[in-house]
């Protein structure tokens, strides 16, 4: 499936404020077994694969904790390849005792929840086959129901928790906002993501190519939040992979006839969402 890859448009990097370099590699290296591609004073670049970056960790010189309460990010959502490592990672899990948040079965996929030192949500899943998902009238069925466990367990392939699988990516972010009406506006006309699932006036799921979601907002926690404070830790900006130059284009124009802010430089374009959330538009290579 084309889901993450041309010609759909889809989260590809994220980089994170964070209080202490150290204590989030601990985390991400360390127990969830990515990778560091790069590393150089106070930040490093983390991916799956040796190639990829996914996520990069920065700790300013000057930083606070982050709000929960602040528009941002609810979670990073880690997409595995297959069932079989969904299951190896809780198993991994179990063994080591690590507290998880929450274990979910979304009908379109299957899910674990945690969070990381700082308090970045964070999301591990694997997606069921497209084939199995139902869709009426544009939009896709999708729940939360308990996980079960063990079913999936028996999934499990009995080799150790030693790295991210290679094919591991962002499956999708999932943003907390401030009001969804103009935020809608913003993914949509602007981004053209179509909207997928919505969930009364508190949350909604939006996508390209007919996926599940690229990306989900919701005001459970922030509703009427204003942005986090300049030196805030957590989300300062995340990459949406655009499948070419055309099409940047045009997004840029749409978001300029929105009075959306556009900064260029240097082959980059950056823009800020109705919540104060920073995104690069980047073009697939």
């Amino acid at each position: 499936m084309n889901f993450h890859r041309h010609p759909s448009t889809y989260v590809g990097h994220v980089q994170l404020a964070v209080e202490s370099l150290e204590r989030s590699l601990l985390f991400y290296r360390d127990i969830l077994g990515f990778q560091v591609l790069e590393q150089s004073g106070a930040s490093a670049v983390l991916t799956a694969d040796g190639v990829t970056p996914l996520v990069t960790l920065e700790q300013p010189d000057t930083i606070e904790p982050r709000n929960p309460r602040k528009t941002g990010l609810y979670h990073i959502a880690f997409l595995l390849p297959s069932r079989s490592d969904l299951a190896d990672i809780l198993q991994y899990f179990i063994q080591i005792g690590y507290p998880l948040q929450g274990a979910s079965d979304h009908y379109v996929s299957e899910a674990l929840y945690l969070a990381d030192p700082e308090g970045n949500g964070i999301e591990i899943y694997a997606d069921r086959s497209p084939d199995t998902w139902s869709w009426n009238d544009g939009q896709v069925g999708m729940a939360t129901v308990a996980l079960q466990a063990d079913s999936l367990l028996h999934e499990a392939t009995g080799r150790p928790w030693t790295a991210m699988p290679s094919g591991t990516i962002i499956g999708h972010i999932h943003l907390q906002v401030s009001e969804l009406e103009k935020t809608e506006e913003f993914y949509g006309r602007g981004l053209g993501f179509e909207t997928v699932a919505r969930y009364g006036r508190q949350a909604l799921f939006i996508s390209t190519g007919k996926y599940h979601h690229h990306i989900g907002l919701n005001t459970w926690h922030s509703a009427g939040a204003s942005a986090p404070a300049k030196h805030s830790a957590g989300l300062k900006w995340f990459t949406l992979m655009l499948p070419d130059e055309e099409t940047r284009k045009q997004t840029v124009e749409r978001l300029r006839q929105l009075h959306a802010p556009i900064e260029e430089e240097a082959g980059a374009v950056r823009t800020v969402d109705p919540n104060g959330i920073h995104l690069i538009l980047q073009v697939q290579s």
